[in-house]
Parts: structure tokens; sequence; C-alpha cells
């Protein structure tokens, strides 16, 4: 055991700042403005629409359309839309001067811009370059002050119970969002800002700082130990790790020390598994910590064979290569025996336990313990990933898998992904049997007739 106690920038920048120069798309009084949205994909796009769209990855399209309730052709259009209300808001706060109160956009495809001022006289203005105008009473220069001095009353002034605040142009208004509005007030008050400029919203949100979870990062639960993998069960999110770091109700913090979680199950001596279920501050993601902090993806959990390289992360020692020795080891610690276990000659230290053990993309186990040091060298024991997921139905985080699209057909069959499959398994799909060749969890994009490596037919 080893416890201690102890759419791609550059592009898109390019599109906006050349939008300026172009007849506006989608605005209110341009040419375009009463056009399908689907026309921002028609052949006739300026050079700098085409770029607000060709830079942006498919991937933010999909959850454009996911998130924000779009067709293709309207998360294309608002993406050209905003590129060009970015440039014409940029260059009326120019023209404008202490005048100018803010901009915004809004509407499905962000097809309407208004542009606010605090002198009537800017309408026309602002109208002529395709925008929409709001006469205000407060300049942006005015509202970004006032924000300053509650910036400033805030590093004295305990705002726990009004935790947000912010410049607000649709209301041209700075807004002070607060559990009591007490707290709001004092803060008003001890920033010196007239009120008039500013507007409470009550709220029950008390909003926390958000964490990752990786591999190889420290926990505390008393001692030290390191995640293993980041799994998800459910809706719930946590990590695997070893057994021997704490028992079932065990609570946990992070590496910085925050409050993380706590022990939903643990199994030591026998094996040596455990998972913690983390709070909503913490993310699992499909990364291991690797040489100097580098992170490296997980893409599924093959087991590798006997005399194949793996790396180990842990908190104490960091990232540690050798091979594996054998599978399916038995190890007597003072506690009492663990079986099933893989021993392999990767170095590791105290506080190492629990960490990751990966070889190439792929998730083999948890450390368990082990002999010798990073110094001198050593054997270190790990509990393997699959037989973990398994025992507590945990879903191992990735960045593999493909995505089989909404529109593809069920092929029928017991294959599943989620599942655990050990060599000789035997499943069906699309009307095939297959047999499992190596150990596994299963996963969107991993099917059996497309992954050879995994399974063959019989």
């Amino acid at each position: 055991m080893l416890p201690t106690h102890h759419r791609r920038v550059t592009a898109a920048c390019a599109a906006v700042a050349a939008a300026g120069a172009l007849v506006l798309a989608g605005l209110p009084g341009s040419a375009s403005a009463q056009a399908d949205p689907a026309a921002s994909a028609s052949p006739s796009l300026s050079p700098a629409e085409s770029a607000a769209v060709a830079a942006t990855s498919p991937d933010v399209l999909r959850a454009m359309r996911r998130d924000l309730g779009l067709t293709t052709a309207q998360a294309e259009a608002r993406l050209v839309n905003e590129a060009e209300a970015g440039a014409v808001a940029g260059s009326l706060r120019s023209a404008l001067g202490r005048d100018f109160a803010g901009a915004w956009v809004r509407g499905a495809t962000s097809a309407t811009l208004t542009v606010a001022t605090t002198d009537a006289a800017d309408v026309p203005a602002i109208e002529a370059r395709g925008a929409r105008a709001a006469v205000v009473d407060h300049s942006a220069d005015q509202l970004d002050a006032a924000k300053a001095r509650l910036d400033r009353a805030a590093r004295k002034a305990k705002t726990r119970d009004a935790p947000v605040w912010y410049v607000d142009v649709r209301t041209n208004a700075v807004v002070v969002r607060a559990v009591h509005a007490s707290a709001a007030a004092s803060l008003v008050s001890a920033a010196g800002v007239d009120t008039s400029l500013v507007r409470v919203v009550r709220t029950t949100e008390r909003p926390r700082p958000l964490y990752d979870l990786v591999g190889g990062d420290a926990y505390y639960m008393g001692g030290r130990c390191s995640i293993g993998f980041p799994i998800t069960k459910g809706g719930q999110q946590g990590f695997a790790t070893a057994g021997h770091c704490g028992r079932a109700g065990t609570a946990t913090s992070g590496y910085n020390q925050v409050a993380q979680g706590t022990f939903q199950a643990s199994i030591f001596p026998g094996r040596d598994m455990a998972w913690v279920a983390t709070n909503s501050q913490w993310t699992a993601t499909p990364y291991v910590k690797g040489q100097g902090g580098q992170r490296v993806g997980v893409e599924g959990s093959t087991q590798s064979p006997v005399g194949a390289s793996i790396c180990r992360s842990g908190s104490t020692t960091g990232w540690h290569c050798g091979t594996i020795s054998q599978h399916n080891t038995s190890v007597t610690y003072p506690e009492g025996t663990i079986s099933g276990v893989t021993r392999t000659t990767v170095c590791a230290e105290p506080g190492d336990s629990g960490g990751s053990f990966i070889s190439g993309s792929q998730a083999q186990g948890v450390t368990s313990g082990g002999s010798g040091n990073c110094s001198s060298g050593g054997t270190t024991f790990h509990q393997p990933i699959n037989p973990l997921l398994q025992q507590y139905g945990l879903t191992l985080k990735t960045t593999g898998g493909g995505d089989p699209g909404p529109g593809d057909p069920e092929p029928g069959g017991t294959w599943a992904a989620g599942k655990v499959y050990a060599p000789g398994d035997t499943v069906t799909y699309g009307g095939s049997t297959y047999r499992c060749l190596q150990g596994h969890q299963a996963q969107p994009g991993w099917e059996p007739p497309s992954t050879p490596a995994l399974w063959e037919a019989v």
C-alpha cells in the first residue's frame, strides 16, 4: 500500500476585423436582413462571412444545435451575424465616444443588433449602420466606473450574500445579485456608488469554483492518495481509486484541499478497489496527468498483454513507465492478501496509491502497492480497472469512441456499450456472433464489426 500521512480563434477574429468594411448580413436594414437564415450557407457569402462559419468546428455547431435549439442553418447564420455585429458595434463605439452605452444582439440567429447611446442625436448614425438605437440614461463609461468601485469595495467587504455583480447593458444598470438585499445595500454603500446606477436582483445561487478530476492528481482523506481514473455512474461523477485509501463514507478533499466527495464503496483486502462520488464542483475528465503535467487522453480500457509497456501517474512521484510482468497475481500485505492484481516493473512511492496505470491510451488499473522506490527502482502492483468498473457499475470517462448518430438503425443483439467484457465472452450484434479477444469496457464506436482487435466473428 502506498498512502501517505504527511473555433479557432485567429480565423474568427480575422472574420470580425474584416467584417466592418463589408455589407451587413442579417442585421436590420441590411440587404440580407429578410433572407432565410439558411442563406448563410449560400455561395454568395462574403469572405468574412465565410470565415465566420468555416473557422468553426463541427463540434461547436453540433453543440449549438443541441443547447440553443437551432438548426444547422440557424447556427451558421448566427455565427455570421455575430461576427458582423461585433465589428459594427466596435465601429460605433469609436464613433459615439462618451455617448456609447453598450451593444447587444438578440434573436435565434442574432439577427438584431441594438446599440445604446445617451444622446438622441446619435440615433440616425446608429440606424445608418443597420442597427437599432436605444437612448438611455447612463453611458458605458459611467457603468464601468461604478462596477470598478464595487470591485474595490469587495476587497474589504464581505460579499458572500451578494456574490455576483456586473454591468448589464440591456437594462442600463449595474446589477448586484444578492441572497439578501441588505448585503447588496451594504456593498453599494461601502463602494459609494449612486444607487440610481444599481439594480438589485434576488437570487438563491452561491457560485463556487469548478475543478477537474484528472488521473494522478492528489486527493486527501486524512492521508494522501491519487486519483485513478475519472468515471461516471449515471449522472454522478467521480473517480476510481484503491480500496485501501478509504472506506465507504470517508470524505475526501482535492489536490487544492477543497471539499471533493465521499467514498461510496471500497474493498480491501481481497481486492483493492474503491470509487469516490464527487460534489458538483468537480468534473470528470478523460485524462491522466503525464510527463511534466501534460494531459494524456484515455480512450478505453483494453487490457494489455504481459510484456507490454505501461506507465503510472501518481501525486508523489509523477509519471514513470515500465512493463507488465504478470497478470492475475496474488500479493500479501500486512493487512491481508489481495488477488487478481497485475505486477509491473514500474516504481512507486507512498502517496501514489490509487493512481493511474495506462498503456498508450488504454486505462489498465489503479496503483495498489509494491516495494522499492523511484530512486533505486521497484515493483508495483495495480488493481485492474475493468473488474473495478464492473464491480461498481461505473463508466470510464474516455476521449475514445464514436457517435453513431441519431439516424443510425439499432442492429440488435446482446452487445451493449458500457458493459465490461472479458476474453472469451460472446455477444451477438447485427445477427452475427462475436467472441471477445481482449478485456475492455465497450463504448459507442467500438461495436464488434468495427473493432477486429477486440472481437472476432464466430
